[in-house]
This record gives C-alpha cells, sequence and structure tokens, in this order.
C-alpha cells in the first residue's frame, strides 16, 4: 500500500514538473514573438524615416541648401531686413523684385514636395533668425519674419501647402540667449530662413 501511495506521489509530481516545463516553454515562445515583431516595427519606423529624410532631398538646390549637422534646410536666398523690421516687402536689396520671385518660387517647391508625398502627414516649421545687433527685441522681430513669410507665400503667392502640412511659425532671435540654435559668425548671414519638414504619421502607421 505505501509503494502504491509513493508511486501515485511521484508520478503526480512528474506531471505537475511537465506541465510547468510545458508553461514556462509556452511562455518563452511567445516572449520571443513579441520581441520579434517589435524588431520588425522598428526596422519599418527606420525605413520609413529614411524614405522620408531621402524624399525631401528633392528640394531644389537652388532654394535650399540642407545642413546635415542640424538637419534643418537653409533657405538659400539671401534676405536682409533693415533693423527692426519683419515685412517682407521691406527688405533691403537692389534686386528686391528678383528675391521676392526667388521666395515666390522656393514656396512653390515646398508645395511641390508636399503635393509629391500626399501619402504623409508633415509638420512644416518656417522658423526667422535675426542678426546680433542694437535692437532689443529681436527673438520677437524673428518671429515676426517667419509670419511675414508664410504671409507672403500665401496671401500675395496664393500658394497653399495642402491638408497633408500643419504649419508653425517660430523665431530662434539672435543667439543672445544660449539656446544652442543653429548661427553663422557673419552676423548679417543670420538674417534668414530656416525651413523644417519633418514627418508627423510614420509611428502611428506602424503602431496600428
Amino acid at each position: 500500500m505505501a509503494q502504491k501511495k509513493e508511486s501515485f506521489f511521484w508520478t503526480s509530481y512528474s506531471d505537475l514538473m511537465t506541465s510547468l516545463f510545458f508553461i514556462m516553454l509556452v511562455l518563452f515562445i511567445l516572449v520571443i514573438v513579441v520581441l520579434h515583431k517589435r524588431m520588425e516595427v522598428t526596422e519599418q519606423q527606420l525605413e520609413e524615416i529614411q524614405k522620408v529624410e531621402d524624399s525631401t532631398k528633392d528640394l531644389s538646390r537652388d532654394y535650399f541648401k540642407y545642413r546635415p549637422e542640424y538637419k534643418k534646410y537653409v533657405l538659400n536666398i539671401a534676405v536682409r531686413y533693415p533693423v527692426g523690421k519683419s515685412d517682407i516687402n521691406d527688405i533691403e536689396s537692389v534686386n528686391k523684385d528678383e528675391i521676392l520671385i526667388q521666395l515666390y518660387q522656393a514656396g512653390k517647391e515646398i508645395h511641390k514636395f508636399l503635393n509629391d508625398h500626399s501619402e504623409n502627414q508633415y509638420l512644416l516649421i518656417i522658423e526667422g533668425q535675426a542678426s546680433l545687433d542694437s535692437y532689443e527685441l529681436n527673438y520677437e522681430l524673428s518671429y515676426q519674419r517667419a509670419l511675414g513669410l508664410l504671409r507672403y507665400w500665401i496671401r500675395q503667392c496664393g500658394i497653399q501647402f495642402g491638408s497633408n502640412c500643419e504649419i508653425q511659425i517660430s523665431g530662434s532671435g539672435d543667439g543672445r540667449l544660449d539656446t544652442h540654435s543653429m548661427r553663422e559668425s557673419n552676423e548679417k548671414e543670420n538674417q534668414r530662413f530656416l525651413i523644417h519638414i519633418l514627418p508627423k504619421n510614420i509611428f502611428e502607421n506602424n503602431e496600428n
């Protein structure tokens, strides 16, 4: 009788250990599957980001210069304002009309890019900068200059950037505050516009 009880105990113990081993094996397989899927999603995200970065290279080098160290596009058009002025029509140049035409063409280039990539949602940031001088409100002024450029594109040029684009205006000032913004040693070159085109929906699409 004692032998039967002992045999029953070891049989039950063996069944229990087998069940636990099976459960652990299933959990291990599930963890491996989940990790593999996450790696696949991450790879897809990286591929999509690379596609977007490559696609922005379509922007014309006549109007835009890409600065990889800052991951920003500089509007490659020399714009000079009188001190304290932000209206795009107040720029100082003997070739003012030509510069305005170039700014118009640059706006059309952005419009074309957004239209050619309408399957994605983008954040377009127009960033104004100012040169360091005696004017005390250059941070506000740089914002107003970026806003003036957007108004010029929309109101005077009739450019509509499309429903796949959210537009934000920013001003990074004159470097007086240590914000680590992109600056040139020649202060006059800091009277310019920077353009950011950022994808909004890559991660959302990959999570669905």
